[in-house]
């Protein structure tokens, strides 16, 4: 069976050199020796001035949400997984979708600006696929409201624009480490930011609002990372050169093959360093992606409609008008990506959906 994706293991004997030294400090959780150790290493590989790994992705952005929204409204996109519009409205903030642009897929900057209103309070947006939103105009439209901008980077694992990490635009970006990513903690994900006071109160907040052992700096959850997971990021952080170059080589094979008369693709932003995530196309009808989908599947083959449905159509918000993203979610189908898929998985792929 073919997926639209596959975990990276890394040899178990790195991970069991890396659980061995949990043995021995008999520390599991709590800012322990590997956590420390991998979130310095991240920090360096990565390029970011502040980073705080958590327990998942999502809920880096719950904190971020908590901080600064303050139940307002969020502007933010239709486009992308579920957690984004979720979290705003577990926060108790309304979320205000504006549409995506029709190449790139991130949420359009030139309709940001006509969907504020006085309870605005923050702008989240969406990298797709590792595709970097308008960053430079999102952030002279926040300054000029005094907006607070958080991006859901989940996919953006390496990506640089302008020459630096993805991770440091905005006032808070977040990234999954999920198994299903390029970079992986098993489950996990990380936060980061520009200064160290937003950093402090984004730490108080993932670690139940502590402030030492026994004071509270304020409100707080646990979102704290474990050393079983930091053991995981540790085995994998060595092979990311690995990694990269192997998608690189499957997304090179489906630019070389695929037909494009018959399908349209992402369009990198300039001045991005992409890094692979995934590999989506874009059918001409919902019809016609339903049929290589199915043919697909009878191969046990299994792409994924992602993302899909558009978010507006979610039962607990109220209805929107995002056209542009409701038809791009009814027509793009993300096709298998990761590392040991063989060139001929790949023909077989090819061909299914060229003759379709």
């Amino acid at each position: 069976m073919i997926n639209v994706t596959k975990t990276f293991f890394p040899p178990i004997e790195d991970y069991q050199k890396q659980v061995q030294r949990i043995w021995d400090n008999q520390w599991l959780t709590n800012n322990g020796e590997l956590y420390k150790e991998l979130s310095e290493k991240l920090q360096e590989y990565l390029g970011v001035n502040h980073i705080i790994p958590m327990t998942n992705g999502t809920l880096p952005i719950q904190i971020a949400l908590n901080a600064f929204a303050n139940g307002g409204e969020v502007i933010t996109t239709p486009f992308s997984y579920v957690a984004t519009t979720a979290t705003i409205v577990w926060e108790k903030c309304t979320p205000v979708f504006v549409d995506i642009h029709p190449d790139y897929l991130t949420i359009d900057e030139t309709k940001i600006e006509a969907a504020i209103t006085d309870k605005t309070t923050a702008i989240l947006a969406t990298h797709v696929y590792g595709n970097p939103c308008a960053v430079e105009d999102i952030e002279a439209i926040a300054k000029k409201y005094h907006l607070k901008v958080i991006y859901d980077a989940a996919h953006c694992f390496g990506v640089s624009y302008k020459g630096q990490s993805i991770f440091n635009y905005g006032d808070v970006s977040t990234c999954s480490f999920h198994a299903t990513k390029l970079f992986h903690t098993g489950e996990g994900g990380a936060l980061f930011c520009q200064d160290e006071p937003t950093k402090q109160e984004m730490w108080y907040r993932h670690n139940f609002g502590h402030d030492g052992p026994e004071k509270y700096h304020g409100l707080g959850l646990n979102a704290k990372m474990s050393e079983l997971q930091a053991a995981m990021g540790l085995s994998v952080l060595p092979y990311m050169e690995q990694i990269m170059t192997e998608r690189k080589r499957v997304c090179e094979y489906y630019e070389a093959h695929l037909d494009f008369s018959q399908l349209s693709k992402l369009k990198l932003r300039e001045h991005t360093d992409w890094n692979y995530s995934y590999y989506p196309v874009i059918f001409k009808t919902e019809k016609e992606l339903l049929n290589v989908k199915t043919r697909l599947e009878e191969e046990n083959i299994n792409p994924r409609r992602y993302f899909y449905p558009s978010l507006e159509e979610l039962p607990y918000i109220n209805s929107s008008h995002c056209p542009i993203a409701k038809d791009i979610a009814s027509r793009v189908l993300c096709l298998p990506l990761y590392t040991t898929l063989k060139e001929n998985d790949l023909k077989t792929i090819v061909i299914l959906i060229n003759h379709g």
